[in-house]
């Protein structure tokens, strides 16, 4: 089977996973990473939004050299068909910064990348200027990444909000290394009881799609089987 690096924002996404890894610290210009070693799949949680997932994605690259490239996770549903739990591999993905698009042979449906967490009034606008089912921070990176080296790409995503759920301002809580300040949140939120209800539906919401992708991902075909070579166009 080939060699696989999976790449993903946060360990919860691909905790099920990390369970049954060995981690391995790493190190790559100057920046140390976590990698989790599962069988022939490469496992790490890069962080949140494109420079953090091009970061993994480098970093898997050079000290893997992986055979395929494998952007999983979390994504905000652009349709109101599209549930919380609902899996999503697309064939195409957009960059939602410069319209650059790669084509993944075997997909169904458009993903867009975007640069922040998008809210209920982000969502509608992008939905109607391009017609994608699903909304993701890291995507677009590691395809370019991926293309750049000339390693085939798939993108395999759960949806964890829905169509017209308001997300909270979280863009706000995420550093420059793409870690999602916790803490901070906590104490935000906590002073504005109108958002509980709200980062109380995440969190559920949050918990079933990282089930759901656990489940999935723990099936080996998922992760490894017909690596197809994604094309930018």
């Amino acid at each position: 089977m080939p060699r696989v690096a999976v790449i993903a924002a946060l360990e919860r996404e691909i905790g099920g996973l990390i369970r049954r890894s060995s981690h391995v610290e790493q190190n790559h210009l100057g920046r140390r990473f976590t990698f989790y070693e599962l069988d022939d799949n490469i496992l790490i949680a890069g962080g949140i939004g494109l420079e953090a997932a091009r970061r993994a994605a480098e970093a898997a690259i050079a000290i893997y050299h992986p055979d395929l490239l494998h952007s999983v996770g979390f994504a905000g549903a652009l349709r109101p068909d599209m549930r919380v739990g609902d899996i999503f591999r697309p064939s195409l993905v957009i960059d939602s910064r410069d319209g650059s698009r790669v084509s993944i042979p075997g997909g169904n449906g458009m993903l867009i990348t975007y640069t922040d967490v998008a809210g209920a009034q982000q969502k509608t606008k992008l939905a109607q200027a391009y017609g994608a089912q699903a909304i993701d921070m890291e995507a677009a990176a590691v395809a370019v990444a991926a293309a750049a080296h000339g390693i085939p790409f798939r993108a395999t995503k759960v949806i964890s909000d829905g169509f017209e759920f308001d997300m909270p301002d979280l863009t706000r809580f995420i550093d420059a290394q793409g870690r999602f300040r916790n803490a901070r949140f906590a104490f935000y939120a906590a002073l504005r009881p109108w958002l509980w209800p709200r980062v109380a539906e995440l969190a559920r919401n949050s918990r079933k799609a990282a089930r759901v992708l656990g489940d999935y991902l723990n099936h080996p075909p998922h992760l490894a089987n017909n690596p197809i070579e994604a094309k930018t166009i």
